[in-house]
């Protein structure tokens, strides 16, 4: 690394949105071959700052140095010509096309100027993902593919632009632990061939692992730049939040109840490979007053699990019951009237209607109930606006214009704030969350572990799926890890050692002794 080279400077860098000021008065340099983190609370302008390097944004106030000299970039392509990339946090990618098609977009290898000849960028885009381990199938639709999928097609589709200077938004949000060590390893790699990296996360231990300087912002204004080596991850914490944090939630011991959650021999057919099952006879049980967390390798049948149990995707044979009522073949509404609350994957597909304001986002499930409503018909807007002003003060859902905000303007981890408030105020007998502290600061990951207990405490029963291994084993009661489509194992936290559950989760041990639930029990 030379110490004394900037390949990038943002100096003074200033950016309003009616209502907020994203950033204020922000000098950043990045120094040729380094990794640079960029640390900071939801909102606190990270996102804004690297969309204004990559030319989404102009800044109103404010210069970009490239190599010691001013550069006006109006758009990504202006950025791609000066050899910048970006891995966007919230995806960049046409859902009908494949991963190929995506990854070559707007730089499509073409003969005679008009025709589009693939064979070459296959065997270019083949050797990258070899390279740096980024296996995917090119061929697939996008749509069909798991997140964890997607954002590796984002990330060869900078690598396969050749960029010098690589802005990383939250690349390891919605990664397993191990293809997250695989990335870090992969960041490593790219500055060691001359790459500098600018590295968005809120994961303080991927900080102190791969970077060489770190910068914090706190509501846009950038608070110190450090080395990493003179820091820990204790200060970086009270430095992004203003406060101690607690990285381990307590549970006070409790009893399970009655069975809340039944599921017997669930089948889920494979959406892209019809004559093949991504889950294959799944049977368990979560009680009230529990948390039961699948851990596994993304991709081995926990999305299409929990897409069966919510309704999202129709099942293929197999039974699931909700208070002791089938619910297996019922529509989304009606389970959760029935009590279930469901915080999905996909924030954006899923969870958010991202073109409505905050306000109508956080009555989506019931916004036809008499609390939200005049003669029956007519939407309250009064009713509905306090009942979000109510949410965002709670959660700390940050906004430039409160209730009334857009939704697809705010950040992705406000966005997830959002949808946890939303779907743990309804108090569900039921709440199933797919990676909800997915994009949060340690802040906010530390208030939502603490609600997810308090459900469980009100003798509910929750049904986790994560990814983050120290999540699991923070929160679980009990622990199911699934491989391949099935469950191969059940633990408790405190019987389990994280190196244990990595070996089943893949595949490398199986508990014998298990048995699944059975479809007379």
């Amino acid at each position: 690394m030379d110490d004394n080279k900037y390949v990038i400077e943002m100096e003074h860098i200033s950016k309003s949105f009616p209502g907020i000021k994203a950033n204020d008065d922000i000098t950043l340099r990045l120094k040729q071959g380094e990794i640079h983190a960029l640390l900071g609370e939801n909102g606190a302008g990270k996102s804004t700052l690297m969309s204004i390097l990559f030319g989404l944004y102009q800044p109103d106030e404010g210069q970009i140095k490239i190599n010691g000299e001013v550069k006006e970039i109006k758009n990504p392509n202006d950025a791609n010509k000066y050899g910048i990339g970006m891995v966007h946090q919230h995806f960049k990618l046409v859902d009908v096309f494949t991963p190929l098609e995506n990854i070559i977009l707007g730089v499509e290898p073409v003969k005679y100027k008009f025709l589009l000849t693939k064979k070459e960028a296959r065997e270019k885009v083949l050797a990258l993902s070899e390279k740096y381990k980024l296996h995917i199938d090119l061929d697939s639709k996008v749509e069909d593919l798991t997140v964890g999928m997607q954002q590796k097609t984002e990330i060869l589709k900078m690598l396969y632009r050749d960029n010098n200077i690589l802005i990383f938004d939250e690349p390891t949000a919605v990664l397993t632990p191990q293809e997250i060590d695989e990335l870090l390893i992969v960041m490593k790699e790219l500055v060691k061939e001359g790459k500098s990296i600018l590295f968005i996360t809120h994961k303080l231990d991927e900080i102190t692992k791969v970077a060489d300087r770190v910068s914090v912002l706190r509501k846009g204004k950038l608070l110190v730049t450090k080395n990493v080596s003179e820091t820990n991850k204790e200060e970086l914490s009270r430095l992004m939040v203003g406060r101690d944090v607690s990285f381990t939630t307590v549970k006070k011991d409790i009893t399970p109840g009655k069975t809340i959650l039944k599921v017997r021999n669930l089948v889920m057919q494979n959406k892209i490979h019809k004559s093949l099952n991504k889950v294959n006879g799944v049977s368990f049980d979560v009680k009230e007053g529990e948390i039961v967390c699948i851990a596994g390798v993304d991709g081995n049948g926990q999305s299409e699990l929990i897409y069966g149990i919510t309704g999202i995707n129709k099942i293929k044979s197999g039974n699931v019951f909700l208070n002791d009522v089938e619910i297996t073949n019922l529509s989304i509404f009606k389970r959760n009237n029935l009590g279930m609350s469901h915080i999905p994957e996909d924030r954006q597909k899923h969870g958010l209607v991202l073109d409505f304001p905050l306000s109508y986002n956080l009555v989506l499930e019931n916004y036809w109930m008499p609390d939200y409503t005049k003669w029956k018909f007519i939407l309250d807007e009064k009713k509905i606006r306090k009942h979000s002003d109510n949410l965002i003060e709670k959660y700390d859902i940050r906004s430039s214009e409160g209730s009334k905000t857009i939704v697809r303007s705010m950040s992705g981890g406000n966005q997830q704030k959002a949808i946890v408030g939303r779907e743990i105020d309804r108090n569900p007998n039921l709440l199933i969350a797919v990676q909800p502290t997915r994009g949060l600061d340690v802040g906010a990951i530390e208030y939502i572990h603490n609600e997810i207990v308090k459900v469980r405490d009100n003798h509910h029963a929750v049904l986790l799926v994560s990814y983050e291994l120290d999540e699991v084993m923070n929160l679980a009661d009990r622990i199911l890890v699934m491989f391949n489509g099935k469950i191969v194992g059940e633990f408790k936290p405190k019987e389990v050692t994280i190196q244990e559950l990595g070996l089943y989760m893949a595949g490398a041990k199986q508990n014998y002794d298990f048995k699944e639930v059975t479809v007379n029990e």
